[in-house]
């Protein structure tokens, strides 16, 4: 049987949807065009960005670190419990995606700051403060990447085979080690891709942050905080983190590819 000849593009949607690329595209092209390549090396080897890239891959790592610690349990609790308020539940913990970083910095501010909710018997009790210090990266960075992971395995836990986790309890496995020994592995996949996508997104992390850590290099100066200052002071060291940045996206996107932009069928 002859294969029919799939219709072309009309010409009211190709055009916008070439000016859309141009638009999303071209400001890429600018950064990698404007690049100093001469000058990547003794950039990026500089104390100011080494420090800055330092401070994001730890804190980014660290942040996922916790994420998956506390995000793969409550996705667990979303996907698989019968609590009531799960929707209420889930809605509060996808807040972060809408919410302005800012406000976030903010509402982490009135918890932990010295004055905070939290952070005042923090201060008074045991005598620390969490803001800005490296510590409130982390937190700061956390609270905006979080949901990501969680979104992330909650959907992997709802596509799973329920089957085996229901084979292994009626083999006598109690709730932890079917968790353990079942559930994981299956849902694997889904924590990955949830983990890459929560460590990019710390590392670009910048409203929070600067709200609720501040700026200050070598101890909470993260990577997208260094190029809003460089901006002001060395726009050759700005460019150079910023196609940093740029390259760790474009890199999760490919990890991310297979899993979440391809389709059955779809061309390789």
């Amino acid at each position: 049987m002859r294969r029919r000849a799939e219709p072309g593009v009309p010409v009211p949607l190709l055009v916008p949807a070439v000016l859309a690329v141009a638009f999303l595209v071209l400001p890429l092209v600018g950064l990698v065009v404007r690049t100093p390549w001469g000058e990547l090396g003794p950039q990026l080897t500089s104390p100011a960005v080494g420090q800055a890239l330092r401070l994001s891959l730890v804190s980014a790592t660290a942040a996922t670190g916790l994420s998956l610690v506390l995000g793969v349990p409550l996705a667990w609790v979303l996907a698989r419990s019968r609590a009531r308020g799960r929707s209420v539940l889930r809605a509060l913990v996808t807040v972060p995606l809408v919410l302005p970083p800012v406000v976030g910095g903010v509402a982490l501010f009135l918890v932990l700051g010295r004055q905070g909710i939290v952070g005042r018997w923090l201060d008074q009790a045991l005598d620390v403060t969490i803001p800005f210090t490296t510590t409130a990266v982390v937190i700061a960075e956390t609270f905006v990447a979080m949901p990501f992971l969680v979104i992330s395995v909650e959907g992997a836990l709802r596509a799973a085979d329920a089957r085996f986790e229901d084979a292994a309890a009626t083999l006598g496995a109690d709730r932890w080690t079917t968790f353990r020994r079942v559930t994981l592995p299956l849902v694997a996949p889904g924590i990955a891709a949830g983990a890459v996508l929560c460590w990019a997104r710390a590392l670009g992390e910048f409203g929070a942050t600067i709200t609720f850590a501040g700026n200050f290099p070598g101890t909470t100066q993260t990577m997208p905080l260094a190029v809003y200052l460089a901006l002001q002071q060395d726009p050759d060291a700005a460019i150079v983190l910023s196609l940093v940045l740029l390259v760790v996206s474009v890199a999760t996107l490919l990890l991310l590819r297979d899993r979440w932009l391809s389709r059955p069928g779809a061309a390789a």
